[in-house]
């Protein structure tokens, strides 16, 4: 039977609107059971202190419990490998971190592909590291320091928490950006690799603010400059290293990704709720109390903050030949 075409146009109309209908009907029911959060690294580490606040914060607003579930190993992979392969319906989420993107470049081995298979729901915070030194070299400025690096080629060693790590990145990134040569020395945790700073061991690392902050207020480090393209708010008479070397930022961050094809209206609504509590003083206070920077926007503009710090990271990796630790550094994260 032949129709009308203004039945038919009628007919496409509404089939067309169908997507868009139920999109909005699933995002209104969601979540009708428990969320799990999906952490990669084990419970009171900074992943972790991130993701409760937003979990509690989330359950109290959308009336469903958001379940913290810790997932150690392999230096968050197994975590985001779980979650790139959980069923897209908003029921499992990743918190997701600067470890994601160096790892994307890192392991040339994984079975998901992070850009690709974990869908950008908000970000979360922003936190800088440190550049600190031993108090016997003879800097007090980043120019002063790029100037004794480059007299004494070689004799400059910059511990990290394992090759990988963000504190190793953070390092290559500036070796890279400025010329100058440090020799790596990598240990099994950033903990590890401030206790030799400490003892001159090694005369450089790059590390969290609350790591360093006993150090450096207690004189037994130097603290240089703060990795971010602005001045910390925790740290606010400590220059950046872009102030003098434009262009370099490390960041240490956090966030919410979900399995790729999660629908849009799920994500959007986790976005919006998640940004509400960034505005909410009290979670605020909690989420920057270590020096962090809350960082709202929309998931878009987390997906691109995503892909270009994968972007940086790769080229870091190549230039500088890094490859990953075994069984891997047992903390990315500061």
């Amino acid at each position: 039977m032949k129709l009308p075409r203004r039945q038919l146009l009628h007919l496409a109309a509404g089939a067309a609107a169908l997507p868009a209908t139920s999109r909005i009907a699933w995002a209104q029911t969601y979540p009708s059971r428990p969320v799990r959060i999906v952490v990669g690294f084990a419970a009171r580490g900074g992943a972790d202190l991130t993701a409760r606040p937003i979990g509690q914060w989330l359950s109290e607003r959308l009336g469903q419990q958001f379940v913290i579930e810790n997932r150690p190993g392999a230096v968050g992979n197994i975590a985001t490998e779980a979650v790139a392969n959980a069923p897209p319906d908003g029921y499992t989420l990743l918190l997701v971190n600067a470890a994601n993107a160096i790892n994307a470049a890192l392991y040339n081995k994984l079975s998901f592909n992070f850009i690709r298979d974990i869908a950008p729901v908000a970000s979360i915070t922003r936190e800088p590291l440190v550049m600190a030194l031993h108090p016997s070299v003879p800097a007090k400025t980043i120019p002063e320091f790029i100037a004794y690096a480059k007299a004494n080629p070689g004799k400059l060693s910059m511990g990290s928490g394992g090759n990988g790590s963000t504190s190793h990145v953070a390092g290559e990134y500036f070796k890279m950006m400025t010329g100058v040569n440090m020799v790596h020395v990598p240990y099994r945790s950033h903990g590890l690799a401030f206790a030799d700073l400490i003892g001159g061991q090694v005369q450089v690392a790059f590390g969290g603010v609350t790591a360093s902050n006993e150090y450096i207020k207690t004189g037994k480090l130097r603290l240089l400059a703060v990795t971010t393209a602005t001045r910390s708010e925790a740290l606010p008479d400590i220059p950046t290293i872009s102030d003098i070397v434009p262009g370099y930022e490390t960041n240490n961050w956090f966030g919410i990704g979900a399995p790729r094809s999660t629908p849009a209206g799920i994500i959007e609504r986790l976005n919006r709720e998640i940004n509400a509590g960034l505005a909410d003083p009290t979670l605020k206070a909690r989420l920057t109390d270590t020096g962090a920077t809350v960082d709202a926007g929309l998931p878009a503009d987390f997906g691109k903050f995503m892909s270009e710090e994968a972007e940086k990271w790769a080229k870091v990796i190549r230039t500088a030949n890094i490859k990953p630790s075994d069984p891997g550094p047992s903390g990315n994260i500061p």
